[in-house]
């Protein structure tokens, strides 16, 4: 099992009001140059806040959420120092409960 960190926030403020892609752009390039694997993730309406563990969470946050999902600890507390209006935390997976981290619900259109 796998820890993995995550920030949410509502998908109008993190994509919208945040210059999110750009900081994703520059991590993705970093980690290019330091010939490191991604471990980080942008989900939009992350299934795991369906579970009853996160039900607080969910209400807590302004829907439809969007969340970055990372194993690094270290840059899921950079990205909650840069951007402020957001929640951490982590969950463990795969799980009974939470059987693919990076699930969404969102639709693909």
């Amino acid at each position: 099992m796998q820890t993995y960190h995550y920030v949410l926030a509502s998908q109008r403020f993190l994509l919208q009001e945040e210059p999110i892609e750009e900081v994703l752009k520059e991590r993705t390039r970093h980690y290019h140059e330091q010939e490191k694997q991604i471990d980080f993730w942008l989900v939009k309406q992350p299934a795991f806040l369906e579970i009853p563990q996160f039900t607080e969470l969910k209400v807590k946050c302004p829907q439809p959420a969007v969340a970055i999902i990372s194993t690094n600890p270290q840059f899921i507390t950079w990205l909650k120092l840069r951007l402020e209006y957001v929640i951490t935390g982590e969950f463990q997976a795969p799980s009974e409960t939470i059987p693919d981290a990076l699930a969404s619900l969102a639709t693909v259109s």
